[in-house]
């Protein structure tokens, strides 16, 4: 994958390895799990998707997973950044979505509230400021993070609501592009692996 040499502004987006809640489909944002060995052969595959671009600066989230990750991919000095943290579910930590809808019936993080969980609002609220980090930096950003940080960021580059994120579908290990076209914030490359 080569970069794009006509953008400004660009945000590369990183989604953590596989680890077993991801596997199981279990909403996972403050447990600090360990990547599993697929989860870590798949992030090493990252690596030259990266290695010859030059990123003005790298953040990560704070929980292991992203953080490894990183290191995996080539950045074991990337800094923390809290805002990059997943979406907090509070209750439903653990859980997955059939088993809170069965109380819940409907219900999706995009669309209901998460008791004891981080609002829609907070979560703008701190991945704005991930954008205008981004925004602020002349050259290529690229954060690793988590599936709906990542997607909910990606709306709010676009400047939708954070439930805008519901339509971007987001694999592990996998490398998105957004950037700035013309003046209008778009995505440039979404969900790619590595090729095998």
């Amino acid at each position: 994958m080569s970069a794009p040499a006509d953008l400004e502004d660009q945000l590369w987006l990183v989604r953590h390895g596989e680890t077993e809640w991801s596997r199981s489909g279990q909403h996972t944002s403050t447990t600090d799990l360990s990547l599993t060995s697929a989860g870590e052969a798949a992030a090493r595959t990252i690596a030259p998707l990266l290695s010859e671009l030059e990123f003005a600066q790298v953040l990560t989230s704070p929980r292991r997973r992203a953080r490894r990750t990183a290191e995996l991919a080539g950045f074991p000095d990337a800094e923390v950044e809290e805002d990059l943290a997943e979406w907090a579910y509070g209750d439903y930590e653990g859980l997955t979505t059939p088993q809170i809808q069965e109380t819940v019936p409907g219900w999706s993080v995009w669309t209901h509230p998460s008791p004891g969980g981080e609002t829609a609002a907070q979560v703008t609220e701190r991945l704005d400021r991930v954008v205008a980090r981004a925004r602020a930096v002349e050259g290529k950003t690229l954060v690793f993070a988590h599936g709906h940080s990542l997607r909910a960021l990606a709306a709010r580059w676009l400047g939708l609501d954070v439930s805008g994120g519901q339509h971007f579908v987001l694999d592990t290990s996998t490398v998105s592009v957004l950037g700035i076209d013309r003046g209008t914030p778009v995505v440039r490359r979404w969900n790619l692996a590595a090729p095998d």
